[in-house]
């Protein structure tokens, strides 16, 4: 979805128009879900944010300030609201940018597809397989460069950190996945 897309779907939101919010659904689930499932790390609870994001953007749509990047905007907005949600309920500690690898995939690993939300997000079994080997902050970054075809730039303003250090992870996460023959289509 471009900016002029997403900035039309804002506008029927803003008139009341819950097809605007379908548009963007449609077109970031996937994203929203991996963001948020990456910081709390279960799936119910990705799911519950994940729901309550969607709403949020009904709410905040008055917010919105077009020209500034609206990836970075609604990723900030989830990955915000799933930090909220381990403050407020304090079911796990936050690991931001943990160097530790994750027993599970970024996207649910080999889970039971019993939800929309996770069919969605899982629908390509052999990348989730292949991200299972990342580093956490490397399956974030891919990710977000995949699933939510973010620039550099935008994933680097949505974690706060340098673009260089979004690069160099992001060039490492390619070439463990080539390592392990997982393509070059990255």
């Amino acid at each position: 979805m471009t900016d002029m897309q997403f900035e039309a779907a804002m506008q029927k939101i803003r008139s009341g128009d819950k097809q605007g919010l379908q548009e963007i659904y449609e077109e970031y689930i996937g994203l929203i879900y991996a963001i948020v499932k990456d910081v709390l790390k279960s799936k119910e609870n990705a799911e519950d944010v994940t729901s309550d994001f969607f709403i949020r953007l009904w709410d905040k749509a008055d917010t919105f300030q077009s020209g500034r990047g609206h990836k970075t905007w609604i990723t900030t907005i989830a990955r915000n609201m799933a930090i909220d949600y381990l403050r407020k309920y304090g079911k796990e500690e936050i690991r931001e940018f943990s160097e530790e690898p994750e027993t599970e995939a970024a996207l649910g690993g080999h889970a039971e597809l019993d939800s929309p939300v996770e069919r969605e997000v899982l629908a390509d079994m052999t990348i989730t397989e292949a991200l299972s080997g990342l580093k956490e902050n490397e399956k974030q970054i891919m990710n977000m460069k995949i699933l939510g075809d973010m620039t550099f730039q935008e994933i680097a303003g949505t974690l706060r950190i340098s673009i260089g250090t979004v690069t160099w992870r992001y060039q490492n996460a390619v070439k463990k996945l080539r390592r392990c023959g997982y393509g070059t289509g990255f």
